[in-house]
């Protein structure tokens, strides 16, 4: 791997991954990577401008977005950085993408939308090598990326099943009920269900929607019963269905309720939601900085992918 550089912007929260991606490949796998820096400015009227300060010819290099930053600049941060790198006779570019942005419409609800996700996938995908991104909001926006692009969506499952065993976060884990807030959601809360052992039922959380973030009605399916619940979703917006979806649970009669969402954005802050639930459990992906939330570090993913992806082994296994 003495050709793979690793690039990302010092003045975001995303360097802070990088580094640890890159001790992890250290001290687990005995491999040095270096971590190159962007510079990324602002003209005055706000145009995003870039520069990197260093020779990258030849080499393989790993950009670690930052998913803290604006969606809007997010996206054309990436469509500037690839442009330069591929200007700079770089050997290949791999997007590492902790948070996919625009994934929320992969489909056409209702006339005259676009589809964001494959709008996104079309413009950043000519000249990528790969794009390694972390629980999907829809399994199905891998297929709007074409076959030379792979995308490697990481299941971050196997950090927090390690965390709540470990940590034991979780009061009485073995009696415990996996919640999907909605039945879209189900596949993933049986995947999480299937990582922490066979024993755990499911529920899901039956949504009938007035608008998006809207809600009209909630129905559960599955008993909670005298039972603790972990809820298991891949964003954390306002949280205001989390909160609805925590009042219909201890309708049913549950005794304690959790949440695992992998990508924190609280756009309106935890308190509502730390009134609501024990405990709010996230990943790294976003940087947080309210106070009560536990955060499940998931670089050693992000690393041993890397390191899976440039050595040809599986990356799948590490779910398995």
């Amino acid at each position: 791997m003495e050709k793979v550089v690793f690039l990302a912007d010092r003045n975001s929260k995303s360097w802070d991954f990088a580094e640890k991606i890159k001790d992890y490949l250290k001290k687990e796998r005995n491999v040095y990577i270096q971590l190159k820096e962007v510079s990324i400015n602002h003209f005055r009227n706000q145009e995003i401008d870039m520069h990197i300060p260093e020779n990258l010819r030849r080499k393989e290099v790993y950009f670690i977005q930052d998913s803290s930053k604006n969606p809007q600049e997010w996206w054309v941060e990436l469509l500037l950085l690839k442009d330069l790198l591929l200007n700079s006779s770089v050997e290949g570019v791999t997007f590492v993408l902790l948070d996919m942005f625009y994934s929320r419409k992969d489909r056409k609800e209702k006339p005259h939308v676009p589809i964001s996700a494959r709008a996104l996938a079309r413009s950043i995908s000519y000249g990528l090598k790969r794009i390694i991104t972390m629980d999907l909001h829809a399994a199905q926006i891998q297929g709007f990326y074409p076959e030379n692009v792979p995308l490697d969506n990481l299941y971050s499952f196997p950090a927090v099943v390690r965390h709540l065993k470990e940590k034991k976060t979780i009061e009485n884990l073995e009696d415990l009920v996996i919640v999907s807030p909605d039945a879209g959601g189900v596949d993933r809360a049986r995947a999480f269900a299937q990582k922490l052992g066979p024993q755990y039922p499911l529920a899901f959380i039956e949504k009938r929607r007035v608008n998006a973030g809207e809600i009209k009605e909630m129905f559960l399916v599955g008993n909670v019963a005298e039972k603790n619940a972990l809820i298991i979703d891949d964003i954390i917006d306002s949280g205001n269905t989390l909160c609805y979806s925590a009042e219909l649970l201890k309708k049913n009669n549950a005794k304690r309720l959790y949440c695992y969402c992998t990508h924190g954005l609280f756009t309106e802050g935890a308190g509502k939601l730390l009134e609501n639930f024990d405990k709010i459990l996230i990943s790294n992906t976003h940087y947080s900085e309210n106070k009560g939330v536990e955060v499940i570090d998931v670089s050693p993913l992000f690393a041993e992918a890397i390191y899976r992806a440039e050595k040809g082994l599986s990356i799948s296994q590490l779910f398995e």
